[in-house]
């Protein structure tokens, strides 16, 4: 199995290396790419160097599959080369994500909508895969009605200057580049992404499309608040879920603790709940503070913790890699 990891250098980049590593995914010849600038240089994988190549050498090379992590941009630029060389791409940018002849996954969730035929799948973003972990298993026993979710996302899913920007205000130091337009630390901003024409940010935008998508189902309302908060663990959600059809609270409970990838913390007797600090470097989504909406019937809240690095990218596209291996999509 060949393959090109895309954005190698970069913070997702090297995440995915590291989770390739980890997960023992069945490489014989790895092909690391970046920008011209990096051409040359040396990433490690499993205690061995290589050599970084352009996009051109990298398309030559035909891998099986290119795992990229490196802007919309690039995306759009090169994927569809890859592409047309034969490689089946998966995109953990925005570029593809809500193109109707590209597939959205989570596989967790929707796996099975992958063929041969898709040669470019787009990984969904951060905040969408772990929101999607808890509301696919739930839409499917008491159907969506409308769902409010408020977000608190670690700086990391800015990337490094911004985990630079956060380090040197705690430290004092003014002299690193300013990424947001305010200060971070001991701070909170509702402004992920830029801000559309209807005030709304792309997150947010992102967050109201990409579930409907990824669970094949626009017949339920979503809204969505985001916001960056001095955090480098992973992102957290405080979600408001209304189905159609009545619920019960230890159900709901089975029913996320039997999910793949989904586990449920919340014993808040003795203060058990998730956290972005103990989902750090954790492939799996958590979930607790499950409890009903006093406001309105069959209505729920819960909290929704992920590692935004790992399955809220790198990790998430590496599982979509070894379905298509699994299922010999490739």
């Amino acid at each position: 199995m060949k393959v090109a990891v895309v954005g190698s250098t970069g913070m997702v980049g090297q995440v995915m290396l590291k989770v390739l590593e980890e997960r023992n995914f069945p490489i014989t010849e790895l092909i690391p790419v970046a920008s011209e600038k990096s051409v040359g240089n040396k990433v490690k994988y499993k205690q061995e160097e290589f050599t970084i190549v352009s996009m051109k050498d990298a398309i030559a090379a035909k891998p099986d599959i290119a795992i990229f992590s490196a802007g919309g941009g690039t995306s759009l630029e090169f994927a569809p080369l890859f592409a047309e060389a034969g490689t089946t791409v998966i995109d953990n940018s925005s570029a593809w994500r809500m193109d109707p002849d590209k597939k959205l996954v989570v596989p967790e969730i929707n796996a099975d909508v992958l063929t041969k035929e898709d040669k470019i799948i787009a990984n969904p973003n951060c905040s969408t895969i772990q929101l999607v972990m808890v509301l696919g298993p739930l839409n499917k026993k008491y159907d969506l009605k409308r769902v409010i979710v408020s977000t608190y996302q670690s700086v990391t899913g800015t990337g490094k200057a911004a985990v630079d920007q956060l380090n040197g205000e705690i430290s004092g130091d003014d002299s690193i580049a300013k990424v947001y337009p305010y200060q971070i630390f001991k701070n909170a901003l509702p402004h992920c992404d830029v801000f559309a024409d209807d005030d709304y940010t792309k997150e947010e935008i992102k967050l109201m499309k990409e579930p409907k998508k990824i669970l094949g189902d626009d017949t339920f309302n979503l809204t969505a608040t985001a916001v960056r908060v001095p955090v480098q663990g992973g992102h957290s959600e405080s979600v408001n879920i209304e189905f159609e059809n009545e619920f019960d609270l230890d159900e709901v409970r089975k029913i996320l603790s039997e999910t793949p990838g989904v586990v449920v913390v919340d014993n808040v007797k003795n203060n058990e709940y998730p956290m972005p600090l103990y989902s750090e470097g954790k492939d799996e989504v958590f979930v607790g503070r499950i409890r009903r909406d006093l406001s309105q019937p069959k209505t729920l809240n819960l909290w929704i913790v992920a590692d935004n690095l790992r399955k809220g990218a790198a990790t998430n596209a590496v599982q979509i890699a070894e379905y298509l291996v699994e299922n010999n999509l490739v």
